[in-house]
């Protein structure tokens, strides 16, 4: 995986904590309004062009050019209300700091406000602080982020009393800035102007002295998310004594990169998981920004005994001298406990310039001895190493296991090598172009050497990175990845985590030779009530089947009896928002479009689908709260996350061009269930 660099920061919890109960703010209380209150603050959207009603109590970081009108910036538009915003950047740039406060008013039950800039809990927010002692009562940092997200704080507790805000900028360097813009008071605070309501979201929402998993309007319910943290790569995939085991790339201390841990679940399919202590925990930091941690591996059942491979990383800025990668090996008798990890690759092998690490364990069938595939890269090519021993201690290594032409990257990352269907499949994970893609790659192997004969992406979607395969007790070969990528925004960041798994996946060969994935049979399991089911309908403009935050659609389509050339589903929809699944019948062509889908990453993704008998198209559709998978008759997948800004974009919709025509065959909408299970 790639390795971004991120401070280390104080244990989230705490800063959780900080977020939701009274605490002292460093400063001095107001004296009591003599005049009646306002119902908000003055200027609250900055619509006047500068700082009327805001006073710069401190630094240089809201001077007068705080107050911008900049439409966008270099990732994107800011999507702020009105003509105007403070941007925390452009007055001064990130190294400066300071601290801006509102007006008084009355407290009222509602408040909201848009927020962007850096993400920060102790140094950056924005604070509700009474007047009358400075009690800091609730705050809100950014999201990494220049693009807005809506904080909704529930401020009943304080109904009546006179409070301000104050906007603060404590931290210097990367994102050392926070954003502010649009606050609303009462109603307005939780319905905008086009009558819709705004998901709550924040990290004051989020309960501290329990996990509840159906808080956050954005938390996925049937896939594996931390409650608080960051997640990337799956690891150490494993059906072990009947259990599926389910490892991540973790760190807990940020919804954000750092000094990586294995978080752990397990659970009686490969669909429900029960959340286990952290498996494997890196070392104390050596320096406020050492990023030493365990990176990604896999596991494998030995005579027994459940066994883990893994980089271990060491950050040698902060340990100068130090090996950056090794293998190291770790084991467990039962499931939860793990011993400390023991290195059995001391150094990369030479032609590894560009990295050497997430090692990943298979029994060859055509020697019977242990292998080890690690992800490398020289010369402006990705490749993979493989090793071989007998006992998964000893490792000799055993040369190139087949390596790029310089056109897919310079980086394969998370390599997995595995026989399917009468033929061996690697998967590898890359960054081309500055584009995270998860490829392909279907051949043969003789025990030294992979030669491929098909390539291919695995996802067309922009969220499937760092696949993890592993063969279930029935024989199937089921696969899950890191639903995000490097490049996407992370809006959950506002409720204090990020990341999430795909649905668990088979995988099998298609009849020419492709790599094809279906939803695992498991998720039927997930159904959380009856579907709503047609057979024969023609549609005709717009038609809703039903409404869903977390449901599944399954749809047939009779493409010969189909006059409209584009056929649309809306998914997560409302008036003001939609995901858009299109299929072209002249190109073939199948687009998942997130560019109208409220937070995160615009985008549109496609791939080309081969029609079923009858000249159909099959499509099953798993929507979640933040995110869409879309899984094709023949195999083919796109999988984005969307973000709905408003709790009233649920609708699940097909629509065709003005005097065209859908014919359904069949469809389906099923709601589904939580996917977490409480003992």
């Amino acid at each position: 995986m790639s390795r971004w660099k991120a401070p280390h920061l104080t244990l989230l919890a705490a800063a959780l904590v900080a977020a939701s109960i009274p605490l002292t703010a460093p400063f001095p209380a107001r004296a009591a309004t003599p005049r009646a209150l306002a119902s908000g603050p003055v200027n609250p959207g900055f619509e006047t062009g500068d700082l009327t009603g805001w006073t710069v109590t401190s630094g240089t970081a809201f001077g007068p050019g705080a107050v911008s009108t900049a439409p966008a910036y270099w990732g994107g538009p800011f999507h702020h209300r009105g003509g105007h915003h403070l941007w925390g950047f452009a007055a001064a740039g990130d190294d400066a700091t300071g601290t801006l406060t509102s007006s008084s008013f009355a407290a009222p039950d509602r408040l909201s406000f848009l927020v962007a800039g850096g993400w920060d809990p102790e140094r950056l927010y924005v604070a509700l602080v009474r007047d009358a002692d400075g009690a800091r009562l609730l705050t809100q940092t950014g999201v990494d982020d220049e693009a807005y997200v809506r904080t909704v704080w529930d401020t009943s507790p304080w109904r009546g009393q006179a409070v301000h805000l104050e906007v603060v900028d404590r931290k210097t360097g990367g994102w050392g800035h926070i954003n502010l813009d649009d606050v609303r008071t009462g109603d307005a605070a939780v319905r905008d102007d086009n009558g819709l309501t705004f998901r709550t979201l924040g990290q004051a929402n989020q309960p501290t002295t329990h996990r509840d998993f159906t808080a956050d309007p954005l938390r996925p319910q049937f896939h594996y998310t931390p409650y608080q943290g960051w997640i990337n790569d799956p690891n150490g995939l494993i059906q072990w004594r009947g259990r599926h085991h389910l490892f991540s790339q973790y760190h807990p201390d940020a919804p954000k990169w750092g000094p990586m841990h294995w978080a752990h679940a397990d659970g009686p399919d490969a669909v429900h998981w029960r959340e286990r202590p952290v498996a494997l925990t890196p070392p104390p930091p050596a320096t406020p920004t050492d990023n030493s941690g365990i990176f990604s591996g896999s596991a494998v059942d030995d005579h027994g005994t459940l066994t883990v491979a893994y980089t271990r990383s060491t950050d040698t800025t902060a340990h100068p001298g130090a090996t950056p990668e090794t293998v190291e090996i770790a084991t467990s008798t039962d499931g939860v406990t793990f011993t400390p990890g023991t290195e059995v690759v001391s150094q990369a092998p030479p032609g590894s310039s560009a990295g050497f690490r997430d090692p990943k364990l298979f029994r060859d069938p055509l020697d019977g001895r242990w292998k080890m595939v690690v992800g490398s890269g020289d010369a402006g090519r990705g490749k993979v190493h493989l090793y071989a021993s007998d006992d998964l201690r000893a490792w000799t290594y055993d040369g190139v296991l087949t390596e790029g032409d310089g056109t897919t990257g310079t980086m394969w990352e998370c390599p997995d090598l595995f026989p399917l269907d009468g033929k061996w499949v690697l998967l590898y994970a890359t960054n081309e172009g500055g584009q995270s893609l998860q490829r392909y790659a279907v051949g043969d192997y003789d025990g030294s050497r992979f030669t491929p004969e098909r390539h291919g992406i695995l996802d067309g979607g922009g969220d499937a990175y760092a696949a993890q395969s592993y063969l279930d007790d029935a024989g199937h070969r089921l696969m899950t990845a890191w639903m995000s990528d490097w490049n996407a925004r992370e809006p959950t960041r506002i409720g204090g985590w990020a990341g999430a798994q795909t649905l668990h996946r088979e995988l099998f060969l298609t009849a020419d030779g492709r790599l094809g994935q279906r939803p695992v049979a498991a998720a039927d399991t997930l159904a959380a009530g009856p579907p709503t089911t047609v057979t024969g309908k023609t549609v005709r403009g717009g038609w809703r089947i039903g409404r869903g935050d977390s449901a599944r659609l399954r749809t047939v389509i009779d493409l010969g009896a189909t006059t409209a050339d584009t056929i649309t589903l809306r998914l997560k929809a409302s008036t003001a928002e939609a995901t858009e699944l299109r299929y072209e019948k002249s190109t073939g062509t199948l687009a998942l479009d997130t560019t109208r889908a409220g937070y995160g990453t615009p985008a549109t993704y496609t791939t080309r689908v081969e029609l079923g008998p009858g000249n159909t198209l099959a499509l099953d559709i798993l929507i979640d709260r933040s995110s869409v998978e879309v899984f094709t008759g023949d195999g083919s997948a796109l999988t984005a996350r969307a973000h709905p800004r408003y709790q009233e974009s649920d609708a699940v919709e097909f629509t065709a061009p003005a005097g065209g025509r859908i014919r359904l065959i069949s469809a389906s909408l099923t709601p589904l269930g939580s996917a977490v299970l409480t003992d």
